[in-house]
């Protein structure tokens, strides 16, 4: 059975049919995206016109290695887009049993199902998702816990705390560690992601996206980027910053905070819904999730948006 519908961050378009508005009179707090992505630099007529080249893809690759200090036995795959390769992933062994620790990211679970897996929330199994950290609450997994046959780690909110990264076992086999730009980078419009791990599998991965997945934009910006360290290190002090920022204003309103990372923070505020109702109707718009009517996420606002949000609150 497919799964269709899915529950996503963003939505904004399904916020302003109901709240009224247009898009640029709202605030978009219900993504963990940074919202102040990388300064994109001027983009070279060839990356538009030329079909992405060897040495444009070479230059992603080596820098993606250096940046997450990739284990020379493993591999790296440019994607366009984590949810692309996500998609795959179960293609890679014989339908079996996925363990799935819920609530988490859904399009793996989805993904899994979809290709006929069944799911499990613990106990042994035949391929495990670890979400590290998890979204929506920030819980950090361990290596011990990477122990099925095909182990699918995604670290796309890792880039924050790299020193929580589990990449040292990306050449182990049967591993794979997912990467995506559209988060600590704020670069969702980009569609670039990565897959990093056991080079039997990478191979298998890349016959099955083709050739050139990533344009010739997204390997340019993706390498800029990654060897920018400096931008790195800045947007991580001041994201840290940021959700202090947030988590003392939602405290003062009462809310208990649940989780997160500091691209996105998980709230208990008793009642999410009518919490949401209250935001959107001042065009600032959250996340709330199925599964529970109690937890409210936000992600943090550009700094252009402090203001709105705090006189929102």
């Amino acid at each position: 059975m497919l799964l269709r519908k899915r529950d996503h961050g963003g939505g904004l378009d399904d916020a302003i049919k109901q709240y009224g508005g247009h898009r640029e009179d709202w605030v978009d707090l219900s993504t963990g995206i940074n919202p102040h992505a990388y300064p994109v630099p001027p983009i070279t007529p060839d990356a538009w016109t030329a079909l992405p080249d060897t040495a444009a893809a070479t230059r992603l690759t080596t820098a993606a290695h250096r940046f997450w200090s990739v284990p020379r036995a493993a591999g790296v795959l440019a994607t366009p887009g984590a949810s692309s390769i996500i998609a795959q992933i179960p293609r890679l062994a014989p339908p079996g049993t996925a363990r799935i620790q819920t609530p988490t990211y859904n399009e793996h679970a989805a993904s899994f199902t979809n290709h006929g897996w069944t799911l499990s929330n613990d106990g042994q199994a035949d391929a495990c998702v670890l979400v590290h950290p998890n979204n929506p609450d920030g819980h950090m997994w361990a290596v011990k816990d990477a122990n099925a046959k095909l182990t699918v780690i995604d670290e796309s909110f890792c880039d924050v705390t790299p020193q929580s990264s589990l990449i040292a076992q990306a050449a182990q086999p049967g591993t794979l560690i997912l990467k995506s730009f559209g988060k600590f980078w704020g670069l969702a419009g980009l569609r670039l992601g990565f897959v990093i791990g056991d080079p039997a599998l990478i191979a298998r991965l890349t016959d099955m996206l083709g050739p050139w997945p990533v344009s010739g934009i997204a390997l340019d910006v993706g390498a800029l980027a990654l060897e920018d360290k400096k931008w790195a290190t800045d947007t991580r002090t001041r994201l840290a910053t940021d959700a202090h920022r947030l988590d003392t204003l939602m405290a003062a309103r009462g809310a208990d905070l649940v989780g997160g990372t500091s691209l996105f923070r998980l709230y208990d505020v008793g009642d999410a819904a009518a919490f949401q109702q209250r935001l959107a109707q001042a065009h600032i718009w959250s996340r709330i999730f199925p599964y529970s009517t109690r937890w409210l996420r936000l992600g943090l606002p550009a700094a252009k948006d402090w203001q709105r949000v705090e006189a929102a609150l």
